[in-house]
C-alpha cells in the first residue's frame, strides 16, 4: 500500500507559483496533482461513476453533487491525479463566502489505497490555505466510511450544516480550520 509519504504531488497551471513536493518517490508511484478539465475523458468518466454512486446510495435530495458544468465555473478549482497521462482521481473546491468547499472527491476504485485521495485532498488544502481561506467545510453521507475516515484523518472535525444545506439523515458535515 502506498501511503501520503511516498507520492509526489506538483500542482501546475493557474497555481503554478505553487509546485510542491509532498512526498519521496524513490522506487514508488509517482502521481501528479494538476488542475484538470472536468471534459477530459477520464475525469468525466470517474465523475459519472461518482454521481452514479451517489444516486444508487441516497434520495435526490441528499445528492449534492455539483454538475460537471459547475465544476469549470471560475468559482471552483478542479484538480485531477495523474500517473502516465492516466487520471486516477478528481477533486475539487468551491469558493465560498469564508469558507472553501470540498467537492468532487472521488478515486477510481483500481487505485484506492494507494494515497491518491489524500494528495488530493493535500493539494487542495494547501492551495486553499495560500488562497487565504480560514476553513475547509464538506458534506458527505452516512456509509460513505473510507471517505469518513480520510477526512477525520486529515483533520476534519464535524460540524452544523452550512450554506445552503439542511439537517439530513443522510448528510454529515465537517470543517478543517486551515489559516
Amino acid at each position: 500500500m502506498l501511503g501520503l509519504s511516498n507520492v509526489l504531488a506538483l500542482i501546475w497551471g493557474r497555481i503554478g507559483d505553487y509546485p510542491q513536493d509532498i512526498g519521496q518517490t524513490e522506487g514508488m508511484m509517482t502521481i501528479l496533482i494538476e488542475p484538470g478539465d472536468p471534459y477530459a475523458p477520464g475525469a468525466l468518466a470517474l465523475l459519472q461513476a461518482s454521481h452514479e454512486l451517489m444516486q444508487s446510495l441516497f434520495s435526490p435530495d441528499d445528492c449534492h453533487q455539483l454538475s460537471v458544468e459547475q465544476l469549470t465555473t471560475p468559482d471552483v478549482l478542479f484538480l485531477v491525479a495523474k500517473q502516465d497521462n492516466q487520471i486516477l482521481g478528481c477533486g475539487a473546491f468551491a469558493r465560498r463566502d469564508g469558507y472553501a468547499e470540498i467537492k468532487a472527491m472521488f478515486t477510481d476504485p483500481v487505485v484506492r489505497g494507494r494515497g491518491v485521495a489524500a494528495s488530493i485532498l493535500g493539494a487542495l488544502t494547501d492551495i486553499a490555505q495560500k488562497e487565504e481561506f480560514p476553513v475547509l467545510r464538506l458534506e458527505t453521507g452516512h456509509g460513505l466510511d473510507a471517505a469518513i475516515r480520510l477526512y477525520e484523518t486529515h483533520g476534519f472535525t464535524s460540524c452544523p450544516p452550512f450554506g445552503s444545506y439542511k439537517a439530513s439523515p443522510a448528510s454529515l458535515f465537517y470543517e478543517k480550520r486551515i489559516g
